[in-house]
């Protein structure tokens, strides 16, 4: 199989319906389905079935491209490959249509392509489900990760990175008590883990609990991964200008300036509040 690992650019009109077509599902939506993308400039549907690759992700096996006829029969069009082409998809704003079943004759495809067996194996598996919410969570669908995680938690709840995937999860959907429950839970095992701290600071910040995020901030600034240090410290800034708290705003500024000031963005967020608090 030839693997085209870019981004696939297809020419995007409106998310109508065309055709019978109705252009209103994402990628990360059409999982084990067949699909078509907006007509391109030659007036043809491309398709393709959406899948996921443990390592690679959301991907499309293109199907080629097909017409409709004035009778609402798919037409598909002759494939110059002969063997199979796969693009990584990345989450965006393109819209695709699920390909009605009684038009799968008409393209020469089945319900269930035989290869997608491959990609099925070990589906129960901590591990399966473990890359599975990792997944979903970087496409930014946090409550479908969840179902994974969860699942693998029930069976291996010591998985290496599941705890912090699951905080990841809750802080995203705004439950933060459950994501300090467990990231609390796996910081007695691995205290200096920085992407733990991080998430556990956020929802602390969140949950208004500044000065128990800032304790752990002193102390995990000290530890040798400085990845997260000036998040850490801008996360915990926004939680005082939320609350309007100059006091506590212009002495945590002052104690964590240096760190905030490594990163552009955060600088440049900071002295907006900073001009609109103080």
């Amino acid at each position: 199989m030839k693997y085209l690992l870019f981004l696939l650019t297809i020419w995007v009109t409106n998310a109508t319906a065309q055709n019978g077509l109705k252009f209103e599902k994402r990628f990360v939506q059409s999982e084990d389905a067949w699909v078509a993308f907006p007509v391109d400039s030659t007036g043809a549907f491309p398709f393709g079935f959406i899948y996921i690759d443990a390592e690679a992700g959301l991907t499309l096996d293109y199907g080629g491209t097909f017409k409709i006829d004035k009778n609402g029969k798919f037409l598909k069009e002759k494939v110059e490959e002969e063997h199979s082409i796969k693009y990584r998809l990345q989450p965006n704003n393109v819209l695709v249509a699920l390909i009605p079943e009684t038009n799968f004759g008409d393209l020469n495809i089945q319900a269930v392509p035989e290869w997608l067996k491959f990609y099925k194996k070990d589906q129960g598996s901590v591990e399966h489900l473990y890359r599975r919410g990792f997944l979903y969570n970087g496409y930014g669908e946090c409550e479908k990760a969840l179902e994974y995680l969860e699942k693998a938690n029930k069976l291996n709840p010591n998985f290496k990175g599941l705890a912090v995937e699951l905080a990841y999860s809750y802080n995203c959907l705004a439950r933060y008590e459950s994501a300090i429950k467990i990231l609390q839970t796996a910081l007695k095992t691995t205290p200096e883990d920085a992407y733990t701290n991080k998430e556990l600071i956020f929802a602390q910040a969140k949950l208004e609990k500044l000065e128990d995020a800032a304790n752990i901030f002193r102390k995990t600034s000290k530890f040798p991964d400085k990845t997260y240090n000036a998040e850490n410290a801008y996360n915990i800034l926004q939680g005082y200008y939320l609350l309007k708290d100059k006091k506590n705003f212009s002495k945590w500024w002052e104690e964590t300036k240096d760190y905030i000031s490594s990163n552009q963005q955060f600088l440049t967020n900071a002295e907006f509040m900073k001009k609109d608090l103080l």
